[in-house]
């Protein structure tokens, strides 16, 4: 493909623009294009550069470190009917419970500053509420 279809692809003006931003020239390319030039003006026989090995830091590979294995975040998966405790913020926590009720949903929520406080609370709520839908089922039996 030549520069000027690439340009044209890319959406630039000119082929000018394409070549500003996506060309480069490093040490080794001048070393190697002035030792070909010797070459052919010169009729030398003069040694090509080759391009340095990419440098390691030394803080980027200790000796002693061993490789770490990528291991994805799996959150703690709370079993149905238990409801959830998510953090808002670094004081605050809210528990949420939403059972369905008559092919209805019904949500309730408790807030605590730490997330034991808030599992205590959200545990005694899910307690009541599976108490009145009890109620609330027995009511419609009778009814």
């Amino acid at each position: 493909m030549d520069i000027k279809t690439l340009s044209a692809m890319i959406g630039h003006i000119s082929s000018e623009t394409t070549l500003n931003i996506y060309s480069h020239i490093t040490d080794t390319m001048q070393q190697q294009a002035a030792v070909r030039i010797d070459r052919e003006i010169g009729g030398t026989n003069a040694e090509m550069p080759e391009p340095p090995p990419p440098k390691v830091s030394d803080e980027a590979q200790p000796e002693n470190a061993t490789e770490t294995v990528f291991e994805p975040y799996k959150p703690k998966i709370r079993k149905s009917g238990t409801g959830c405790v998510t953090m808002i913020n670094d004081h605050l926590y809210e528990g949420r419970f939403t059972p369905r009720v008559n092919g209805k949903r019904i949500s309730k929520n408790v807030y605590a500053k730490t997330r034991e406080e808030c599992e205590e609370k959200l545990a005694e709520l899910i307690k009541t509420m599976k108490a009145e839908i009890a109620e609330m089922k027995k009511q419609a039996k009778n009814a």
